[in-house]
């Protein structure tokens, strides 16, 4: 039996483009689950801050973050977030950013690996970016992500002392500092059987080929040279 692709993902909580990738990743995937020989994949996500000095209550909205922190001038922000939510719109993602609260995302990456340890780490991820796109919920103070991992199916107790510990902090940094070695500048990030990489939300249909393609290179090399 072939071994599981690998794809190694490099996002974060905070980033737009990050939960769009990640939609069609997944439906870019599904669309193999009918093939005869059908990929089988195995998704970890890794931790990247694109805004690490950002505090943990920003008092302002989306637009006011991007005018203030990286020089965009009001009208300019308006205008990528139309455009970031139109392309999620296609992706069947409805982003809020009326609603959504920026915050430090540090603790939501460490969470995630607390996640991960206990084999939930998919669902979180999916929970903390819709609370943060979609539903306006706050993904960067104890008592909010506690109630998010327990409706990701984690142990409130266990949640709430893996971010009072901070006992995840360093493998955050570790695949921070990963990432800088693998000259990764921005998310989303895709290491794909740890020899491609693909930068960018890219469209369900790409990653529907490379699936495939790299499916059917572990297929080609599994066969043995005199069959």
């Amino acid at each position: 039996m072939t071994d599981a692709i690998k794809i190694d993902v490099w996002s974060d909580i905070a980033c737009p483009w990050c939960y769009i990738g990640k939609r069609n990743l997944e439906n870019g995937l599904a669309a193999t689950a009918a093939d005869d020989d059908a990929p089988v994949v195995e998704i970890e996500y890794h931790s990247f801050e694109l805004s690490p000095d950002t505090p943990e209550d920003f008092d302002g909205g989306e637009v006011d973050y991007l005018s203030q922190h990286k020089g965009i001038s009001p009208e300019s922000a308006r205008e990528m977030l139309d455009r970031v939510t139109g392309v999620a719109a296609d992706a069947g993602l409805t982003y809020r950013f009326d609603l959504l609260k920026h915050t430090n995302t540090v603790k939501a990456h460490e969470l995630l690996h607390f996640a991960k340890e206990n084999g939930r780490q998919l669902e979180l991820a999916e929970i903390l970016m819709s609370a943060y796109f979609l539903e306006g919920r706050h993904v960067g103070r104890d008592d909010d992500l506690v109630q998010l991992a327990v409706e990701a199916g984690l142990d409130e107790d266990a949640a709430r002392e893996a971010l009072a510990s901070q006992r995840y902090r360093a493998a955050v940094r570790a695949d921070q500092a990963q990432a800088q070695q693998f000259g990764i500048t921005g998310v989303p990030f895709f290491v794909i059987d740890g020899k491609y990489g693909v930068s960018g939300a890219q469209p369900v249909e790409a990653f529907t080929q490379i699936a495939r393609q790299v499916w059917g290179e572990r297929r080609e090399a599994s066969v043995p040279a005199d069959a």
